[in-house]
């Protein structure tokens, strides 16, 4: 299989993330304040409901005797306090800054840039996408994800700016490296290399439970932004090391159970 075959999901999505930010753009700036306040409230509407259906998967895992919802409220609590120390959030703002200087983006660019950065790769299209899509060449989840991001992107860029079109960059890295690393990780992490058990696999329904949780609070942080109270937001940056621990947390429960 071709380096094409292993990105070509990866590629499309770059390119409705590029297109939906163009089309913010575009008509954007025509669109009343009103509107485009009311654009990101409907946007939280439907995040809202991706990350509850993402957080349903934490009824389907059971480390032991801890249930799901446990697992995922410990890896939350500890990743908070690692994101915390390591000042990702800040990080993540600094980076949306840098890039916001060197490209002389205005107005809310590092907003823009790093709520569409978690809302297109947190989440279990990202996963399971990208080691279909390594292994069997199969674009068809990440092209779903694409139609949705490029939705997302069009309704981000018109309240944020060109700030969202950056976050092709992450996605570019983020998807592309799962994909040319998905046969190794399959194999020697999940079990098996089959993408539609890995669907079911315990440790992806734990990641994808979190990171619906993680999703939920950029839905209130979008719902905040078009209410105009984004000073209260939730620091969504410094949750991301859950999704590292969530699978660590379901081993050791695993284990101590056994």
């Amino acid at each position: 299989m071709s380096l094409l075959d292993q990105l070509s999901g990866t590629l499309v999505n770059v390119g409705t993330v590029l297109g939906g930010t163009a089309l913010g753009l575009l008509i954007g700036h025509r669109l009343p304040e009103r509107t485009q306040r009311t654009l990101l409230q409907t946007l939280s509407l439907v995040t809202l409901f991706i990350g509850l259906d993402m957080a349903g998967s934490l009824n389907r895992v059971q480390g032991g005797a801890v249930p799901g919802v446990i697992l995922a409220l410990v890896s939350l609590a500890l990743g908070a306090v690692l994101g915390e120390a390591l000042s990702i959030e800040e990080r993540l703002e600094r980076l949306g800054d840098t890039l916001k200087r060197r490209f002389r983006g205005g107005g809310r660019f590092t907003e823009g840039f790093v709520a569409a950065s978690l809302l297109f790769c947190i989440g279990p299209m990202t996963v399971v996408g990208g080691l279909q899509n390594g292994l069997t060449g199969d674009a068809s989840t990440y092209i779903l994800k694409s139609t949705l991001d490029g939705i997302a992107a069009l309704a981000l860029a018109g309240a944020y700016g060109i700030g969202v079109g950056f976050s092709a960059v992450t996605v570019l890295l983020l998807q592309g490296g799962i994909s040319l690393a998905a046969g190794a990780l399959a194999s020697g992490l999940l079990g098996g290399a089959d993408p539609d058990l890995l669907k079911t696999n315990p440790y992806v329904l734990l990641v994808t439970g979190a990171g619906g949780l993680t999703i939920i609070g950029i839905s209130w942080n979008l719902m905040l932004a078009g209410l105009g109270f984004e000073d209260r937001r939730v620091r969504v940056g410094s949750l991301l090391p859950a999704l590292l621990l969530a699978p660590l947390a379901l081993w050791l429960a695993t284990r101590l159970s056994s």
